[in-house]
């Protein structure tokens, strides 16, 4: 039981946890917030690119395409009965994990931290609570049938833990700047 919820919660999820980093790879251009200031702070920072979160919210999406393709063999072999994205939740997942991300940096530039500064507990959970509610909008029925009660609290669990460990390994081997 507890394993079929970690495979669920992560399945479901990977639409959300590919876009930023798809966007990071993809990212450059011109900054969302266009230089302009709040404050005496930035909007968002250049971090925070069209060409990045149009990158991201397409790989996002494209990986829900390609997981329904894979959902009858892997559900097979592995016994688990995995869910398949409507179009629209794929899209949801995606771009909600995006605005999410984007939501955070507009915080954290408000409350003084700087780009890549840390931010604990914001930092892991921006871009879900983002993902999460993009999908429930764009896809309720497939929301709830999916991500239910203890669904959601291993999603709420495992992903700061993916998250940081993600990172951590990302900064040991040189691909990121901070291990947060």
């Amino acid at each position: 039981m507890v394993v079929s919820l970690v495979v669920t919660a992560f399945w479901a999820m990977l639409p959300a946890y590919v876009p930023n980093n798809a966007a990071v790879l993809a990212g450059g251009g011109r900054p969302i917030d266009g230089g302009r200031m709040m404050g005496g702070r930035r909007l968002l920072g250049d971090g925070k690119t069209w060409r990045g979160t149009a990158a991201g919210t397409l790989a996002g999406t494209l990986l829900a395409i390609v997981l329904n393709a894979l959902v009858p063999t892997v559900s097979s072999t592995t016994g688990f009965d995995l869910p398949v994205f409507p179009l629209a939740a794929g899209f949801g997942l995606s771009l909600g994990a995006m605005l999410g991300d984007i939501g955070a940096s507009f915080l954290k530039r408000r409350s003084g931290r700087e780009r890549g500064a840390a931010f604990p507990g914001l930092d892991q959970l921006d871009f879900v609570v983002g993902a999460l509610v993009l999908a429930f909008v764009a896809a309720p029925g497939w929301f709830s049938a999916t991500f239910t009660l203890p669904v959601l609290g291993v999603v709420l669990v495992m992903t700061p833990i993916l998250h940081v460990g993600t990172n951590v390994g990302a900064y040991l081997l040189g691909l990121k700047n901070e291990p947060w």
